[in-house]
């Protein structure tokens, strides 16, 4: 796979003080990634981006928010989540600090 569909497989990291908290307790990390991706595509774009070893990937369909501004209603899109475990000792920067 190319480096480009790497990128196009992981979005953004996801920082929130659950995230940091896995990543102090558990060495794992949160990613939006992108709905059709699997569990090995993910963690082959994770070391390949990164350069660290990934142990195991979870992941998850996060449904949409129903929102609505007066009479009109709509939809958020509906996003995928990915749980991501580092071996020991492996880190990230963009992590660092936060």
């Amino acid at each position: 796979m190319s480096v480009e569909r790497y990128y196009q497989i992981i979005h953004h990291p996801i920082i929130s003080e659950k995230s940091t908290e896995l990543k102090g307790a558990n060495n794992q990390l949160i990613f939006k990634v992108a709905m059709e991706a699997n569990k090995i595509e993910i963690k082959k774009a994770i070391e390949s981006i990164f350069g660290v070893k990934v142990l195991s990937v979870r992941t998850m369909r996060v449904l949409g928010k129903k929102k609505r501004l007066g009479r009109y209603a709509g939809k958020r899109p509906d996003w995928k989540k990915a749980v991501v475990k580092l071996k020991e000792g492996d880190t990230v920067d963009f992590f660092e600090g936060v």
